[in-house]
């Protein structure tokens, strides 16, 4: 059968986005894998897909695979991703869209210009709940990888986090150490690595080595949590404007217990369809 997409990147991170609204077809981790594959199949860093909810208060349930044919709970460029592709699909008429998540509920907003701001929900700081192990929530917690301490931050946007600060994300180390950190023992769902320069108050550097993916050229929920764990030590403000390899997104986050606010823009490059 005809399998119909979409291609999309937010900031250059890349996806492939199927309607499973109007039609129907099953992709095992296998067929996921090779769809993935950037000389053989369509290529991407993630899979999309749109569902009917099983949450009667929501629009859509949003599923994303990773190109390795795991399934994970949250994707921030994704989102933006999403809803515009609902929009110009005409699946939803409205510019507010609320969509169910396995990391949980979400609400996306399509504004005048273009952009989309996701409401990425409420940070989870909580070691048990990101998860991570430790003893105590804290700013940030020593791990030791190869002999050697790295202080880094544990956040949870949906998804699990590492942020560690660096001097220059130009000279990070985001392959070698990422792979290492994402499947470090104290992370058991193992994790996405981000790499944070601090600029100033209200700006930063980003470097992203995405769990299952490896490094990307942009995270939307990398973006959020470094926001997260640059406040919680003091170094950052409500407000921050994130500096990715494929662009820039505007992060705000008025502290614990609020939602994180995420604002950028989604791309469409083009329509296809694949025989399955």
């Amino acid at each position: 059968m005809l399998l119909h997409f979409t291609k999309m990147h937010g900031l250059g991170n890349d996806f492939m986005v199927v309607d499973m609204v109007t039609q129907s077809v099953r992709l095992p981790t296998d067929k996921i894998r090779r769809l993935a594959d950037r000389q053989f199949g369509v290529g991407f860093d993630q899979l999309l897909i749109v569902e009917p909810p099983t949450d009667p208060d929501m629009d859509f349930r949003y599923r994303i695979f990773n190109a390795d044919g795991s399934e994970v709970e949250q994707c921030g460029n994704g989102a933006r991703c999403f809803a515009k592709f609902v929009r110009d699909k005409k699946l939803i008429g409205r510019d507010t869209i609320h969509v169910q998540t396995a990391g949980g509920n979400i609400e996306l907003n399509i504004l005048a210009n273009g952009e989309v701001s996701v409401d990425m929900g409420v940070p989870r700081l909580v070691p048990e709940d990101i998860p991570f192990r430790a003893q105590e929530q804290r700013p940030t917690y020593d791990l030791r990888i190869d002999g050697e301490e790295y202080e880094v931050s544990a956040v949870s946007m949906g998804n699990p986090h590492a942020v560690l600060q660096v001097d220059d994300v130009n000279r990070a180390p985001v392959e070698r150490l990422g792979s290492v950190i994402e499947q470090h023992k104290r992370f058991p769902k193992r994790c996405n690595v981000g790499f944070m320069q601090v600029l100033d108050k209200a700006e930063i550097n980003l470097r992203v080595f995405e769990r299952g993916v490896g490094e990307t050229l942009a995270c939307g929920t990398g973006a959020c949590a470094a926001v997260v764990a640059g406040q919680l030590q003091g170094l950052l403000g409500d407000d921050v404007r994130v500096n990715l390899p494929g662009g820039t997104l505007n992060i705000h986050w008025p502290g614990e217990g609020h939602s994180v606010i995420m604002t950028g823009t989604a791309s469409r490059v083009f329509e296809g369809q694949t025989r399955l």
